[in-house]
């Protein structure tokens, strides 16, 4: 099965804040970007893309300009979740939750949020349920975790190794499921 990862493009939030499930807007322009994205996609597959604006503008954009068989948002692509860390800048988060969380991010939630280990779960729930229902090839548009989370899951790279796997802002990644 061929998958292509998409990552949002960047947005309007400033460098050091800690955004994951709040729903911020991209940055603009972002014309450019997005027909760099369209030349590396296929004419013709399933999107499923996260519910955050900053995902569902790319996967639209994505959508009108392919023959999109289908368009679907899973709220289970959505990022991890940061709890009351939302929208603060990750220095000002106290260092005593902070720190462990730091030291074991894959068990470890953040306060009032998640763990990777919980991301990942729910990412392996829609990668069970999604990925076997098609023959079409499928383009996920998502966030830098769940990216994350999905190549773990294709190379069975331990979760505590997950950022190895550079996602840059607007990277489509094609792998074989």
């Amino acid at each position: 099965m061929e998958i292509y990862l998409v990552r949002h493009t960047e947005t309007i939030c400033e460098k050091g804040i800690c955004y994951g499930q709040s729903d911020v807007d991209i940055a603009k322009p972002f014309d450019k970007i997005f027909s760099k994205i369209i030349s590396e996609l296929p004419s013709e597959a399933v999107i499923l893309s996260s519910p955050l604006q900053r995902c569902v503008i790319l996967a639209k954009h994505i959508q009108e300009n392919i023959n999109a068989i289908s368009y679907q948002e899973d709220k289970r692509l959505m990022e991890m979740n940061f709890g009351d860390w939302e929208l603060k800048n990750w220095n000002e988060i106290p260092p005593e939750e902070l720190n462990p969380w730091m030291e074991d991010f894959v068990n470890i939630k953040t306060t009032n949020g998640e763990s990777f280990t919980e991301l990942h779960e729910r990412v392996g729930d829609f990668l069970s349920e999604k990925i076997s229902k098609t023959k079409h090839p499928i383009i996920i548009v998502a966030h830098a975790g769940i990216i994350r989370s999905i190549l773990c899951h294709q190379t069975a790279l331990a979760l505590t190794e997950a950022f190895q796997n550079k996602v840059d802002f607007g990277q489509v990644i094609r792998i074989e499921l």
